[in-house]
């Protein structure tokens, strides 16, 4: 038996109806940080969207692709954001400890929006 709105097969067991699901191989990549955030947001808060990613075995791919944008959205805001602080490679030569502090701050402040756009939306 199909369902036509989700395109699923059933089999008869009882007075139910299974669903005929059977969970591909893995793929090869590893999951990020970005895209285990991601998979833990959806499971805790999106479950419904979660299990849609399952089932269509769509999931892993929506997680490398988080992760991927994550840290290319990273990449390109740090120099940004450090050049806005004024966290310069003449006050990394001056003051490294002041400098890491700058540094830091803009990771967060990165971070802070990556996760905001990505991980949580």
């Amino acid at each position: 038996m199909k369902n036509q709105s989700t395109g699923l097969t059933y089999t008869p067991c009882g007075d139910y109806l299974v669903p005929n699901i059977a969970i591909s191989v893995a793929a090869t990549e590893n999951i990020g940080k970005y895209g285990r955030m991601r998979k833990k947001y959806l499971q805790e808060y999106r479950p419904g969207l979660y299990s849609r990613l399952v089932l269509s075995e769509k999931l892993q791919a929506h997680l490398l692709e988080i992760d991927r944008t994550a840290h290319r959205r990273l990449e390109q805001m740090l120099p940004a954001l450090a050049k806005k602080a004024g966290a310069t490679e003449t006050l990394k030569a001056s003051d490294p400890m002041k400098w890491a502090g700058m540094m830091n701050t803009c990771k967060a402040q990165a971070e802070e929006i990556v996760m905001d756009e990505l991980v949580y939306n």
